[in-house]
């Protein structure tokens, strides 16, 4: 808990407009990654990387949409979706390896979203509204992903260079 050091009245405070949460147009879009957070599943079995992405074009800037990566899942399938997307975001940013999702904030990627309809959770009852999903990760433009190198060995020190042969008609 965290005291405000004065006290705040909604009456007095300014209304926004409610935000847009309408799905963005299906399509490809550029986003920055801008958290990045391991987290369990709901069942407790497995894990995801929660992944909040700022689309920053060619339309839609300052959108916000969000994707889960499962990496240990019950569900082979799911496990193997979501550690494709995360290759495909690691060779999409130039990372060869990561071993902390914080190396995934600040990445620049292309990503394909698609519109998932309107639904009722057949478990719990739950309706969600139309959201989007991100179905794909590239590199910015479509080109190839930046060129990423593998940590070097630690550089030995370079051989001494040997010594200049002198020849016999000059020596004394």
């Amino acid at each position: 808990m965290a005291f405000l050091g004065q006290t705040f009245d909604a009456n007095e405070l300014p209304q926004g407009t409610g935000g847009n949460f309408e799905p963005l147009p299906e399509g490809n879009y550029n986003a920055s990654i801008t958290q990045a957070e391991l987290k369990n599943t709901n069942d407790g079995g497995g894990q995801y990387i929660k992944l909040r992405l700022d689309i920053t074009g060619p339309t839609h800037q300052g959108r916000v949409v969000f994707s889960n990566l499962n990496i240990k899942n019950a569900s082979a399938k799911a496990e193997e979706i979501g550690r494709q997307q995360l290759g495909e975001i690691m060779r999409a940013v130039g990372l060869a390896k990561v071993t902390d999702t914080d190396q995934l904030i600040g990445g620049n990627v292309n990503i394909k979203l698609t519109i998932r309809a309107a639904r009722t959770d057949e478990k719990t009852g739950k309706t969600y509204e139309a959201s989007n999903d991100v179905k794909g990760y590239r590199a910015i433009n479509g080109g190839a992903a930046p060129a990423f190198k593998p940590a070097a060995p630690a550089a030995s020190p370079a051989p001494a260079a040997p010594a200049k042969a002198v020849p016999p008609w000059l020596k004394k």
